[in-house]
């Protein structure tokens, strides 16, 4: 039993002990310097402020002992060059730490570093490996990751390190595209435009172009509207009105 719980029963049997109404009395609250501080509210504080020296000061001690999320964070920092002298070679290292970790923004971003095979600078970085991005994708998409979701899809669907597997492709495109990334959005819409692994279908092409159109997506007005000349007026209603539907069930009825 608990020092708190012991106090509380305590204080119960003595006032029942004097015919009176049980009150337990609450613990007394820790002197502040016995309270557990959380680093990192300190950091997102530093970090709100653009403190990013107090930032990384606060993030350094932590790389060391090995938390998964401040490697992410100094891991991007030297990817970006933001504050830290750019630096793809310590970027790709602090990813892969957080990456066998299982963070999937590690496992995302350091996957784009070798799918890419842009990042590499004064003979640091990696060098494009499509299969080692497809299986750092896999584990990341496998979290949830709707931008490795998208970016998995498009392998499969371009056979880039993998087997081209159109409907492997348009199942990846639709998880990240019902998670609200434009980018799948798009790319669903092109895959139903050309009935690639799916049954070709303009209404769901205009539905998903539309969509992503609301987004911003470069080149989705332009392709809906190229769609839209496949299609009759009663058609491009049902098109709308499905985009509409979808958006409102945040996309929950979007088949």
């Amino acid at each position: 039993m608990n020092r708190s719980l012991t106090s509380a029963l305590l204080a119960i049997t003595l006032t029942l002990g004097c015919g009176g109404v049980a009150v337990a009395q609450a613990p007394k609250p820790k002197p502040a310097q016995d309270r557990a501080v959380d680093p990192w509210d300190a950091i997102y504080a530093a970090e709100t402020r653009k403190d990013y020296a107090t930032e990384v000061r606060l993030l350094r001690p932590l790389v060391d002992k090995g938390d998964a999320r401040a490697e992410f964070k100094i891991g991007l920092m030297y990817d970006d060059g933001d504050y830290l002298e750019q630096d793809y070679g310590e970027a790709a290292r602090l990813y892969g730490l957080a990456a066998a970790q299982g963070n999937a923004d590690a496992q995302f971003n350091l996957g784009y570093m070798y799918d890419s095979g842009t990042h590499v600078g004064n003979g640091k970085g990696v060098t494009q490996n499509y299969r080692e991005a497809i299986r750092l994708y896999r584990l990341s998409a496998a979290q949830g990751n709707s931008h490795a979701q998208s970016n998995l899809a498009f392998m499969y669907s371009h056979g880039q390190g993998v087997a081209q597997d159109y409907r492997e492709a348009v199942s990846l495109y639709r998880l990240a595209a019902a998670q609200k990334n434009s980018q799948a959005q798009f790319n669903l819409g092109t895959m139903y435009s050309e009935g690639s692994g799916v049954q070709q279908n303009f209404v769901r092409a205009y539905m998903w172009y539309s969509i992503a159109a609301i987004s911003g997506t470069e080149m989705a007005d332009s392709n809906r509207e190229v769609v839209s000349g496949q299609m009759t007026p009663a058609q491009i209603a049902e098109a709308q009105e499905m985009a509409r539907k979808c958006q409102a069930s945040n996309f929950k009825q979007c088949d």
